[in-house]
């Protein structure tokens, strides 16, 4: 059996070991100490690792959390929930401790190469159970696994572990795999063209920079931000100033940002990072009435498959939410699941069955 450590900065383990856990992935160490040194409130970092003869065979990013149930809630159960969070405050707010980073796209669970394929479930099963211990020690009563994606749910034995599953929000992609926007234009529908070349005529309106320094315009990142955020149906972290400035400093050439501008007014901003292969879409903010009149989020869309065409990169990552926009757009998605498990097992089974409250909505057949 490994054994299963967990600490509480990523300083503890070399760059290099984590890296070779984790071959090709853009959230890397680098993004990671960046959440970490981002000030994020009422978040505290964990990291699993794993070693077998002193060697680190397993790791994954983890966070501990005071949960509000209703923080994942819409319609009607965000209503129910809210009305008993008023009459009992804090009834609905649980100590979570969870595998995964409320800033990652996916939960980031690396197995080293050496490690043969049948004997990664239960390797993924000790490091799952070794977590579980360090949580019990820091009085986290509920458990999670977050936004794992399809193709990774076979390798660990959830159900056998006690764990519940809830559908999360898909993860969009979009293939670069067209060699210009006339060519990738003549793959949408009909109408879908027909109202692009509407929308983009916006463009001659709009001022567009591709920034690596933020510095002078953070305060209005950070409004349009707050601004965004509040529109959103959920939404777990709040993210800093700190956050945006750390990733810029930590992944130099890896991470920028596109602003657009009307005048001298930024109207919206786009947190982008990118390996030389992947470009992923990680944060839009807009201002909701202008944004909208320019076609913000649709100038941004086409702005970053042109990043994508003249950096040569060949996947374009649009991240969670408005999927249907998305498909339409050309993207396939794949889905994701968030685990859960209560130690207290009848708290565990009333949230079981409470679990479709906290699904998100219905994954296209379309989905990958």
């Amino acid at each position: 059996m490994p054994e299963v450590r967990v600490v509480d900065s990523l300083a503890e383990v070399e760059q290099a070991q984590w890296a070779a856990l984790f071959p090709g992935e853009i959230e890397d160490y680098d993004y990671l100490t960046a959440i970490e040194r981002s000030g994020l409130p009422g978040f505290r970092w964990r990291y699993v690792l794993a070693f077998e003869r002193g060697e680190l065979v397993a790791a994954a990013p983890a966070f501990l959390t005071d949960y509000p149930l209703e923080t994942t809630l819409t319609g009607a159960g965000r209503r129910v929930a809210g009305a008993l969070d008023r009459l009992f405050p804090g009834l609905l707010t649980l100590p979570l401790a969870c595998i995964g980073s409320p800033c990652t796209e996916k939960a980031l669970i690396g197995i080293a190469p050496s490690v043969e394929p049948a004997l990664r479930g239960a390797l993924v099963n000790a490091l799952v159970t070794g977590f579980e211990a360090a949580a019990r020690g820091e009085g986290c009563s509920l458990i999670g696994v977050k936004d794992m994606v399809e193709g990774d749910r076979p390798g660990w034995g959830a159900r056998a572990l006690g764990y519940r599953s809830i559908a999360s929000l898909p993860i969009a992609h979009l293939d670069i795999d067209f060699p210009d926007l006339d060519r990738y234009c003549q793959r949408l529908s009909a109408s879908a063209r027909k109202d692009m070349r509407r929308k983009l005529r916006a463009l001659d309106r709009v001022r567009i920079e591709v920034r690596t320094d933020v510095d002078d315009v953070m305060d209005r990142i950070m409004a349009l931000y707050a601004e965004t955020r509040g529109r959103a149906d959920m939404s777990l972290e709040e993210l800093t100033p700190a956050f945006f400035r750390g990733v810029l400093r930590e992944m130099p050439g890896r991470a920028l940002f596109v602003l657009y501008f009307d005048g001298a007014d930024l109207l919206a901003a786009n947190l982008l990072l990118q390996d030389g292969t992947t470009l992923v879409d990680k944060y839009f903010c807009m201002e909701a009435a202008r944004g909208r009149a320019f076609n913000l989020y649709f100038l941004s869309w086409f702005t970053n498959i042109r990043l994508c065409l003249e950096g040569g990169w060949t996947r374009y990552q649009a991240g969670q939410a408005a999927y249907g926009v998305k498909l339409r757009l050309g993207s396939r998605l794949t889905r994701t699941a968030n685990y859960f498990r209560h130690r207290n097992p009848v708290l565990n089974a009333l949230l079981g069955l409470a679990a479709p409250l906290f699904a998100a909505d219905p994954v296209p057949e379309t989905a990958a």
